[in-house]
């Protein structure tokens, strides 16, 4: 077995140098890669991106928001989460059976004192009937990789506030992640394996992983990423996970329903959103303006449904034309994702 050690912390390079690797290199013997990354949410290959997150709360903290190749539901990590993936040949491995491919992580885990580490339902890794790793996989060109999560010491109150989604209603057909009860793994390890910083957990996890004592011994099997490789990464993540149409644009067909009484009347706004970008708008209620609402209506059409594009828009129009006496603020807290 190979490994990889990424040195990025920003998911989205990680990402695009998993793809390369699967995709560009060929190593006689499965890869191993390691990533930790900062706050970041990557949604599953068929999800609809705004739908899964709170969208406030995610840009008030400048949490990353990227889209993965593989399937499933969306996951929050930052410098307190571990991810994994090994890359094999499709041929030795059945698509959709983590059990056998998250194996080795399990017993790793395992000799580290996590003896009540199992792999549970379809792809998750629980503890004491909580989740501490959720796993995705992907196939192409005869090669398949499988990537999770092991939360060492992630921020569990933020992860369950970036992941709620808001009450505003949004109809999607697009699949939703299936929230369940999480926890870190550090306290479930062996004493001397509990005060750990990340970067230390990877490394005694790896060295288990090979049933080693010391790195030295397996720096044999470290494949460091070339500058010939870093720049096909860097077109992959430019191409991908850098991509605002890849992140939001692939979210399936969705409509968004948002209703509040103000002081000057009610509005109650509907959008329709293709690839991301409003495709129709309406404004509904008891509200007064001198001007026909029909008129922000189409400047609405075609900008991307996010809180940057909406505020430019209203930014460029006295909305007390459409919606008077109602503070332009509240209406883009309304109808914002």
């Amino acid at each position: 077995m190979y490994y990889v050690v990424m040195k990025s912390n920003d998911i989205r390079d990680n990402l695009a140098t998993e793809q390369y690797l699967m995709n560009y290199k060929e190593f006689s013997e499965p890869l191993v890669l390691f990533y930790i990354e900062g706050p970041c949410i990557i949604v599953g290959r068929n999800q609809n991106t705004i739908e899964e997150l709170n969208n406030e709360y995610v840009r008030e903290h400048n949490i990353t928001v990227t889209r993965r190749l593989s399937g499933g539901g969306a996951v929050y990590q930052d410098l307190g989460n571990l991810c994994f993936s090994f890359v094999v040949d499709a041929a030795d491995e059945k698509f959709g059976d983590f059990a056998k491919i998250v194996q080795p992580m399990v017993e790793a885990l395992h000799k580290l004192g996590a003896q009540g580490a199992a792999v549970s339902g379809r792809n998750d890794i629980l503890v004491d009937g909580k989740k501490f790793s959720g796993n995705a996989m992907y196939t192409k060109n005869g090669k398949t990789f499988s990537h999770g999560t092991l939360s060492y010491d992630v921020d569990l109150d933020v992860l369950t506030q970036a992941l709620h989604v808001n009450k505003d209603k949004i109809e999607s057909k697009g699949i939703k992640s299936i929230r369940s009860r999480v926890t870190n793994i550090r306290p479930y390890l062996a004493k001397q394996y509990q005060n750990l910083t990340t970067e230390q957990f990877r490394d005694v996890l790896l060295l288990s992983l090979f049933d080693a004592h010391d790195l030295n011994e397996i720096k044999d099997h470290e494949y460091q990423i070339t500058a010939q490789d870093q720049t096909k990464i860097d077109e992959i993540k430019e191409q991908y996970y850098y991509n605002w149409d890849w992140v939001y644009g692939k979210s399936p067909e969705f409509t968004v329903k948002k209703r509040k009484h103000f002081d000057m009347g009610t509005i109650d706004a509907r959008f329709q959103v293709q690839h991301g970008k409003i495709s129709a708008a309406r404004f509904y209620g008891d509200f007064f303006g001198p001007q026909d609402v029909s008129e922000l209506e189409q400047k609405l059409i075609g900008i991307n449904y996010d809180y940057d594009s909406l505020k430019a828009v209203f930014e460029n129009n006295d909305l007390s034309n459409y919606f008077t006496g109602i503070n332009p603020a509240d209406i883009l807290q309304l109808v914002q994702p």
